[in-house]
């Protein structure tokens, strides 16, 4: 009794001792794997450089690290996609026995929190040193806006405090990336594409740094917007991923609140969460239904707390993800049937200032003092008079417009932009094999307004009318049948109706449309309408009061001639027609 006894210490007794030499062999790894956020005071983040040659070390060192380049950028650089997993990565598979988690850093890299948070955590994967689930694909591209980041200064992020030295907002092209998931004027954002449809993610995080009021909590978040990403997925997201999310960061003494989104007025009296339209990261991510969040540290906050509490929230990710990895997955594929199996589609929403959820914010007291340099009010924040009270949230989205969703989209071959970022965002499309008459939905651009400012890179549309009618009309052989009934409807959906808030009729991809080619001249065309006028009652009874309403339009003699030839059988028939076509078997 007292042999077995005395094995049994001795096993227990060796086991410690193991266990203390795997510890001590990882704080050894830890202190070689030591990043150059670590290796300064707090306040440095990696080049660009540094972080490419961390990685591509950590991967040859390390098998549950894999580096790839994908694409190319507006730099001239491809993407870097570093992928930690404990078995190997195949990325023909749909991995549906995993929890696929992308990071993405550096869309803005002056916001650098995200960069030297996920070194730290892909080498404590990789070491052991955090406990990876074995259900795990956790990815992250390195750095996205690689061009930002080698623009390397130290002066434009005015209101922020830390790190010393960064990168640039604008890319190589001087594009907000973050503006760029639809129009794709960026081969960052084709490349993008690439990363995307490749890991196909259950979760996105987008790592950002806040701008705005002052307040006590170093982490916000700005989760995709429940409402418009709907079905389940959004249920999922609303009730349980980010109320847990919020709680695991709270016992871990990392209290987050979210994104603060105000401007110029305080927000103790309540503020209205940010809307993520599909110009944005986590808005493109929402269209194939990943459960998307952007982490928004606090400007004003020390750098070190800032990339400290966003590697927390990587961290708590993982764990609920691989958690509730079954839920996660059940839920966007509902989503998918969901959207697929209906009828109508709703495009815009507007806040709902019925509806708000309550937030115990932690401010501080805003106080409304005199410019020193304007003379002027000047709002600020006075950090001795924290609170903590009530504040309204209002988190809740209406939809304002809908559509019927066709069973198909014809696109004329001529379109082959938009036909090419169909293609690169996976979407199944097919080619008409011969020339055939169809009869489809048509849409006329009855009104729009235009930004009177440039907007990267475009003048973008908006409050655009249409009217519609049923025509028919013959297609070329090659033309090209977008069927709605697959994973992309939403993107097709957002993309192709000229009333979304991100469309490409938005973004003046068919501006060719909105101006006339042909014109005519008035003393050729009088004759032809006066004939007009003789031949048609009706037209005439229209014209005359026009002229007696419009006194502008009875003195102009090139403006009567416009509106009659307008109406005339020589007006051409491409102008304010958009050239994407509906068709609906099911009316």
């Amino acid at each position: 009794m007292r042999l077995l006894t005395y094995l049994t210490y001795l096993s227990l007794f060796t086991i410690i001792i193991s266990c203390q030499q795997s510890d001590k062999q990882i704080a050894e790894e830890i202190k070689d794997w030591q990043t150059p956020f670590e290796k300064g005071n707090g306040n440095q983040t990696a080049t660009y450089n540094e972080v490419i040659s961390f990685y591509e070390n950590l991967a040859k060192s390390y098998s549950t690290i894999n580096l790839e380049e994908i694409g190319i950028t507006d730099s001239g650089s491809p993407l870097h996609l570093v992928s930690f997993s404990k078995s190997n990565i195949d990325w023909n598979s749909v991995n549906e026995d995993k929890i696929k988690i992308l990071i993405n850093n550096g869309i803005h890299p002056g916001e650098s929190d995200g960069i030297d948070a996920t070194m730290m955590l892909m080498r404590d994967l990789a070491t052991g040193k955090l406990d990876a689930p074995d259900n795990l694909i956790f990815s992250a591209i390195a750095v996205y806006n690689v061009g930002g980041s080698l623009n390397r200064n130290s002066h434009t992020r005015t209101n922020q405090n830390g790190p010393e030295a960064y990168g640039f907002r604008g890319n190589a092209r001087n594009y907000d990336l973050n503006r760029d998931f639809i129009k794709a004027d960026s081969r960052n954002a084709q490349s993008f594409y690439q990363v995307y449809h490749k890991v196909n993610p259950d979760v996105f995080i987008d790592n950002h740094v806040s701008n705005g009021a002052d307040y006590q909590y170093t982490l916000t978040h700005l989760f995709t917007q429940h409402n418009k990403l709907g079905k389940a997925a959004g249920n999922y997201l609303y009730n349980n991923l980010q109320k847990d999310l919020e709680q695991r960061l709270l016992d871990r003494d990392h209290p987050m609140t979210p994104y603060v989104n105000v401007y110029g007025v305080s927000p103790e009296n309540g503020f209205s969460q940010f809307m993520d339209h599909p110009r944005y990261s986590t808005g493109y991510t929402t269209l194939w239904n990943t459960l998307g969040f952007m982490i928004e540290t606090h400007m004003l906050k020390p750098y070190k707390d800032r990339v400290l509490g966003t590697q927390a929230i990587m961290e708590e990710t993982i764990a609920l993800g691989s958690q509730n990895m079954t839920r996660i997955k059940e839920a966007r594929t509902a989503s998918f049937k969901e959207f697929n199996n209906a009828r109508f589609y709703v495009l815009n929403h507007i806040n709902d200032k019925t509806k708000a959820d309550t937030l115990l914010f932690k401010g501080y007291k805003a106080i409304r003092d005199v410019s020193e340099v304007t003379g002027q009010e000047l709002l600020t924040y006075d950090r001795n008079q924290p609170f903590e009270k009530k504040t309204p949230y209002y988190n809740h989205f209406t939809a304002t417009d809908s559509i019927k969703i066709p069973e198909f989209y014809v696109i004329p071959q001529g379109q082959w932009e938009v036909i090419e970022l169909l293609r690169m965002n996976n979407i199944q499309m097919e080619v008409l094999p011969s020339d055939s008459t169809m009869t489809v939905t048509q849409y006329r651009i009855e009104d729009y307004d235009t930004d009177r400012n440039a907007y990267e890179g475009h003048y973008p549309h908006s409050k655009v009318r249409i009217s519609k009618k049923d025509i028919q009309l013959r297609f070329r052989g090659s033309d090209i049948i977008i069927p709605t009934a697959q994973p992309g409807i939403r993107y097709i959906l957002e993309t192709l109706e000229p009333q979304g808030q991100d469309s490409f009729f938005k973004w003046n991809f068919f501006d060719t449309i909105l101006q006339q080619k042909e014109g005519f001249s008035s003393y050729v065309f009088e004759n032809t309408a006066k004939e007009m006028l003789t031949a048609d009652a009706g037209l005439k009874k229209e014209f005359d009061s026009i002229k007696n309403a419009n006194s502008k339009f009875a003195q102009s003699n090139y403006a009567q001639l416009k509106w009659l030839h307008d109406r005339s059988p020589n007006y051409e028939k491409a102008h304010l027609n958009y050239p994407i076509y509906k068709v609906h078997y099911n009316d």
